[in-house]
C-alpha cells in the first residue's frame, strides 16, 4: 500500500470518529468538567482529570462510529452526512464496528485501571445507553432526551470517582444536562429535518413542528433555571451565577439565530453551544476559587 493510501485511510478514520469536528467532544466533555469540579469542591485529582478527559474522546469518537454504523441506511439520503466515509463507501460497515469496539474497550480498560468500582458499574451502564442510542430515532418520539443521559452520564461517574458515592446533587445536575442537550440537539435536528420526514425517521424537531424555537427556548429556560436552583441549594457564590448568566446570553443569540430556521444559521446555533459550556464551566471553576463570602 502507497503512502498516500495510508493517508487516505488514516484521513477516512478520522473522520468516522470526527476527530476533524471536536464539538460532540466538547459538548460531551463541559458538564463532565462541571461534575468533577463542583465534586472536589476545587480541582480535581489531576489522575482523574485526565482519564475522564481522554475517556470523552474516546467514548465520543466510538460513539460516532457506531452511530454512522446504525445510520449507514440513512446518511447516503441526508444532505448533511452524504459525504461520511460509512455513506460514501471508503470504510465497510464492519470496520466502524471494530473501530468503535476497540475505542470504547480502551475506555473501559483506563476506568476499570484507575477508578473505583462504582464508577466502573456506572461505566458500564453509560456504555449501554451510549449503545442504545444511534437506534433510539426509530422508535423514540425525542431521541435528544436519550442523547442528553448519555452526554450527561459523565457527572454522575464523575462524583463516584472523586467522592466514592453519587449525591442528589450528582442526578439534578444531570437532568439540568438533559434540557441543555435537548435545546442543542434540536437546533441540530432543525437542520436535517426535510431530510428525516423523507425518511421517516423521529426527532424533536420534528415532533416540536412550528413550535421548535419556542421548544428550544424553553429546554434553555429549565436548564438555566436548574442550574440557578442548584447554585441557590448549594450556596454557590456570585461567580458560578455570573457564568449562568454569560451562558444565558449567548442562548439568546443562538434563539435568534435559528429564528428564521435555516439550516445554516441552525447549525451555527449548535456548534456555538460550547461556549455556554465554557461560560457555566467558567462560573464553576471561579466560584470554587473564590467561594462565597456569605457561606459559612
Amino acid at each position: 500500500m502507497t503512502l498516500s493510501a495510508v493517508l487516505a485511510r488514516l484521513d477516512a478514520y478520522e473522520k468516522l470518529v470526527r476527530l476533524d469536528k471536536p464539538i460532540g467532544i466538547l459538548l460531551l466533555l463541559w458538564p463532565t468538567l462541571w461534575g468533577l469540579w463542583l465534586a472536589a469542591g476545587s480541582a480535581p485529582d489531576w489522575r482523574i482529570l485526565w482519564i475522564f478527559v481522554m475517556g470523552t474522546v474516546l467514548m465520543r469518537s466510538a460513539g460516532c462510529a457506531i452511530n454512522d454504523w446504525a445510520d449507514r441506511s440513512f446518511d447516503p439520503h441526508v444532505e448533511r452526512t452524504r459525504a461520511r466515509p460509512l455513506a460514501a463507501g471508503t470504510i465497510h460497515p464492519e470496520e466502524a464496528v471494530l473501530v468503535a469496539a476497540t475505542l470504547a474497550f480502551f475506555a473501559f480498560m483506563m476506568v476499570v485501571w484507575m477508578l473505583n468500582l462504582l464508577t466502573t458499574g456506572l461505566s458500564v451502564v453509560a456504555a449501554v445507553i451510549a449503545a442504545i442510542y444511534p437506534f433510539t430515532k426509530r422508535f423514540l418520539a425525542i431521541p435528544q432526551a436519550w442523547l442528553g443521559m448519555c452526554f450527561g452520564f459523565g457527572i454522575p461517574m464523575g462524583f463516584a470517582a472523586q467522592l466514592g458515592d453519587v449525591p442528589a446533587l450528582a442526578w439534578w445536575l444531570w437532568v439540568a444536562n438533559i434540557f441543555w442537550t435537548l435545546a442543542y440537539d434540536t437546533e441540530y435536528a432543525m437542520v436535517d429535518r426535510d431530510d428525516d420526514l423523507k425518511l421517516g425517521i423521529k426527532t424533536s424537531a420534528i415532533l416540536f413542528g412550528r413550535f421548535d424555537v419556542l421548544a428550544v427556548l424553553l429546554c434553555y429556560g429549565t436548564f438555566f433555571a436548574m442550574m440557578g436552583g442548584i447554585g441557590a441549594w448549594q450556596g454557590y457564590g456570585p461567580l458560578y451565577f455570573a457564568g449562568l448568566l454569560a451562558g444565558g446570553v449567548i442562548a439568546l443569540f443562538h434563539l435568534h439565530w435559528i429564528r428564521d430556521r435555516s439550516r445554516e444559521q441552525c447549525f451555527r446555533a449548535f456548534v456555538h453551544n460550547h461556549w455556554i459550556g465554557l461560560a457555566v464551566f467558567a462560573g464553576v471553576v471561579m466560584d470554587k476559587q473564590f467561594p462565597n463570602p456569605f457561606v459559612g
